[in-house]
């Protein structure tokens, strides 16, 4: 096979910047992307992921990107949301939380047997099911990637890492377009709209300007706030791995921004803080956009095509599944109100792909509808903190059946 061409780190993420600009452009252009909150880089990097795949169909050659700069986007993106949380909040959408979380147990249950059903259908190994389920979709690029090889020494099924590899990116392909016209559907019939005082900490409009002013000042000061709860994050990672225990860098990251915008502003009450100000939130949505934009548009959509049929049957079962679990379960669960609705489609977003989609796609909703704040704190606490060690629980439980 010829060699693939290989995309340098910097170059990667100047694309990333330009698909970002290509989906806005998409977007404005395109009445559906704008009508049901499709991200702008999701509308870029699905864009340029098909010309990637023509480029292979016509030449051979496979195009990969380095994503060096792409999982530092993804850590800065969560220290931004850590420091506009605030305790009160984090009280107040406690109850919200373990609903979300108990829901997220059940839908996981749900999925794997979704994927039971499709291995049953194709005549595949029982414990493949996971690889059409929740390792793949809850679970992302990440754990398919871990588990494919396992499933393939346990079950001699050869195909097993790419069924995993293919199911998770084929998984944030559709958690993308199916999170917006979600939310749409149920802030339209219910006559829902966002609180008019609420302040936005991601997901600035792209073509609207607000009052406040930023300068060099306050963006510095907001990354500078962002990369010292990085620093802070990454020194309890190092501890929280010594311990023995398994989590993604921006989780630890995330929890320090939540401490330190919780306690810094008391301790020195002259310091100006970017906790809200909408600074911090340019940061926030630059580290989002880029790092989405560089997920999708790096996506080889060619496995896909190689695997063929059954994985596409499969995925529509378990996309029919999530969006009746949403609306009549989700939504009804967490209250019914505009906040239900923005949650509805970041649940989308994390259920068949990751937490940086579900992020976009609560973005999107809150650009066009008013802001949700409490949406962008509740969320990735779920999905990217609790979900984890409940995902490895239930792929246990499903491959020893």
């Amino acid at each position: 096979m010829t060699s693939p061409i290989v995309v340098p780190a910097f170059i990667a993420a100047t694309l990333g910047f330009i698909v970002f600009f290509l989906g806005a452009f998409l977007t404005r252009k395109v009445a559906f992307l704008k009508n049901y909150n499709i991200p702008e880089p999701v509308s870029g990097g699905i864009a340029v992921a098909v010309l990637t795949w023509g480029w292979f169909v016509m030449t051979g050659r496979e195009i990969t990107f380095e994503m060096d700069v792409r999982d530092y986007l993804l850590v800065l993106f969560f220290a931004t949301i850590g420091l506009n949380a605030r305790i009160a909040d984090l009280f107040k959408g406690g109850r919200l939380l373990v609903i979300l979380l108990l829901l997220t147990v059940g839908f996981m249950l749900l999925q794997n047997i979704v994927g039971l059903i499709g291995v049953q259908l194709f005549g595949l190994p029982n414990p493949v099911s996971v690889l059409l389920g929740s390792a793949s979709l809850i679970g992302g690029h990440g754990t398919a990637i871990a588990w494919g090889p396992q499933i393939e020494t346990l079950t001699g099924f050869e195909a097993a890492a790419e069924v995993g590899i293919a199911t998770a990116t084929l998984g944030l392909v559709l958690a993308a377009l199916i999170g917006g016209p979600i939310a749409k559907w149920l802030i339209d019939r219910n006559h829902l709209s966002g609180e008019s005082d609420a302040t936005p900490i991601v997901g600035l409009s792209f073509d609207k300007e607000t009052g406040e002013s930023v300068n060099h000042v306050s963006l510095m000061r907001a990354t500078l706030a962002a990369h010292v709860a990085i620093l802070l994050g990454w020194f309890a990672h190092q501890a929280i791995s010594e311990m023995g225990l398994l989590l993604p860098l921006f989780v630890p990251c995330l929890l320090m921004g939540i401490v330190m915008s919780n306690t810094v502003p008391y301790l020195f009450k002259s310091l100006t803080w970017p906790a809200g100000s909408k600074a911090l939130a340019v940061v926030s949505d630059y580290a989002l956009s880029v790092f989405l934009a560089m997920s999708l548009m790096s996506m080889q959509l060619w496995t896909l095509a190689e695997l063929g049929g059954p994985l596409i049957i499969v995925l529509l079962m378990q996309v029919v599944m999530t969006v009746g679990f949403i609306l009549f379960v989700v939504f009804r669960a967490i209250g019914r109100g505009y906040l239900a609705a923005v949650l509805s489609a970041g649940f989308a977003g994390f259920a068949l792909g990751a937490t940086p989609t579900a992020i976009a796609n609560m973005s999107s909703v809150t650009k066009r509808y008013g802001a949700a704040p409490l949406a962008f704190i509740v969320l990735p606490l779920v999905s990217a903190f609790f979900v984890d060690l409940a995902n490895a629980l239930a792929i246990r439980f499903f491959i020893g059946l």
